[in-house]
C-alpha cells in the first residue's frame, strides 16, 4: 500500500521560513516526478514545485528564489524549504508522486496546512 505523508506544516509570520516533509512508503522514487503543490481556500490547486529524479526542477514563478525542493532518496523523502513567506503563501500543500513510465501511476499525500501570518 502506498502511501505518502506529508509534515511541517504550521502557523508562521511573514518572512520566515518553514521546511515541509513528505515520507514515501510502499513505493521507490526511481524513475518518478516528486511534486508539492498548493490550494488556498476558493482556489485552485496549483504547482509549486517538482524534482524528477535525475535532479531536474521546476518551480511556479510566484515562489523561485524563495522556495527548494530536494529528496534524501535513500529516506525515501522529498522536501521543500520555505524561505521568505508571504500571506499570499497560505495554503494546503500537498505532496504528488509520478512515475515517468507507463501506467504512470500517481499518488498524493494528505497535505499540510501552512498559514502565513502579516
Amino acid at each position: 500500500q502506498v502511501q505518502l505523508m506529508e509534515s511541517g506544516g504550521g502557523l508562521v509570520q511573514a518572512g520566515g521560513s518553514l521546511r515541509l516533509s513528505c515520507a514515501a512508503s510502499g513505493v521507490m522514487f526511481r524513475l518518478s516526478i516528486l511534486g508539492w503543490y498548493r490550494q488556498a481556500p476558493g482556489k485552485q490547486r496549483e504547482l509549486v514545485a517538482t524534482l524528477t529524479t535525475g535532479g531536474m526542477t521546476n518551480y511556479a514563478e510566484s515562489v523561485k528564489g524563495r522556495f527548494t525542493i530536494s529528496s534524501d532518496n535513500a529516506k525515501n523523502t522529498v522536501y521543500l524549504q520555505m524561505n521568505s513567506l508571504k500571506p499570499e503563501d497560505t495554503a494546503v500543500y500537498s505532496c504528488n508522486l509520478r512515475k515517468i513510465l507507463p501506467p504512470k501511476d500517481e499518488y498524493w499525500g494528505q497535505g499540510t496546512q501552512v498559514t502565513v501570518s502579516s
